[in-house]
């Protein structure tokens, strides 16, 4: 038996995360991730205007990380850890929990929201080069293959809004700040896969990185001279549950599970499929009109889906 006959022979939970089949638990956290934020860029188009999307996002965490206190602490999970642990925390509170999102709100103000889409799918390229140059993962030809194939899809199914809009300074400034939110929320990933393999907890490890990022973002909001304020009304409050409970608590424990149990690279297409998600939903509550070219991307989109997920045979 060859050595990748034998490492792909054992059982799933000995194998290295990216060699792992991907299984009925992994297909239902990946329906977790895109189902929840799919829903998200809604709610999100609901918290701007007059609060700062510092401070909303300081409420939806602080709001999100209270719930996961209350979690950890009511089932007398483990709570205590290593300091060098804790640097891994702040990592991720600060890449994925906090700054990758200030970069899309702010990126998001000056960029159609297709060209937002297209800079968070490239998550699904960004992960497995990560992953690669930080874990010495090598990258599999099927998921850099299925990763460009999403990539092109959102494109497509976005091209009609993109190639509409114009590209000014302005947006090409938005653009940098949405790849540099991608590249941290890919850094988040490859942090959070480490903290994965040395045994910790998920709900803890989860707790834990959404309370620092909430100190960065108190901090930053309080550098800033942003006032702490909530808008009363149905709309935002509603908004902010939505996005504190299902798209931070079940979402984020949905990917986070993902990436330990299927690596980053495959776990990173979630970027691509969710923006399918979106317009699904946009088509449901606000009448979008499907398009030739959005049914290609669609199906491009989809495509690479199956080329990525599909359950390796060996390393390749």
């Amino acid at each position: 038996m060859s050595g990748s006959e034998s490492e792909t022979a054992r059982a799933p939970a000995e194998l290295p995360a990216h060699l792992r089949p991907f299984d009925a638990t992994a297909l239902t956290l990946y329906a977790l991730v895109v189902g929840s934020w799919g829903f998200s860029w809604i709610a999100l188009r609901m918290q701007l205007g007059v609060v700062a999307p510092e401070v909303s996002l300081l409420w939806r965490f602080l709001l999100a990380g209270a719930v996961m206190w209350c979690w950890v602490l009511g089932t007398r999970q483990q709570i205590v850890f290593p300091a060098r642990l804790h640097a891994a925390f702040v990592a991720v509170g600060v890449t994925m929990f906090s700054f990758n999102f200030i970069m899309y709100y702010y990126g998001g103000m000056t960029i159609p929201s297709g060209l937002l889409a297209v800079a968070f799918s490239l998550a699904a390229v960004g992960n497995p080069l990560m992953a690669a140059l930080f874990l010495r993962q090598p990258i599999a030809p099927r998921v850099a293959l299925g990763g460009l194939l999403g990539v092109i899809g959102v494109a497509a199914l976005y091209w009609p809004e993109i190639a509409g809009s114009g590209f000014s300074l302005a947006a090409a400034k938005g653009l940098v700040l949405c790849l540099l939110g991608t590249l941290s929320f890919s850094t988040g990933n490859i942090v959070s896969g480490l903290i994965g393999s040395r045994g910790v907890p998920l709900i803890p490890a989860i707790t834990w990185s959404m309370s620092y990022g909430v100190v960065f973002l108190f901090g930053l909001s309080l550098a800033q001279g942003h006032a702490f304020i909530i808008e009363p009304n149905l709309r935002y409050l509603g908004s902010l549950v939505f996005l504190a409970i299902v798209a931070s608590i079940i979402a984020f424990a949905a990917y986070i599970g993902l990436l330990r149990r299927i690596g980053p690279g495959r776990a990173g297409y979630a970027t691509v499929m969710f923006p399918i998600a979106a317009l699904s939903a946009s088509t449901v509550l606000e009448g979008y009109s499907w398009t030739l070219i959005a049914a290609f991307g669609a199906a491009l989109a989809l495509a690479g889906n199956l080329v990525v997920l599909r359950n390796p045979k060996s390393a390749d």
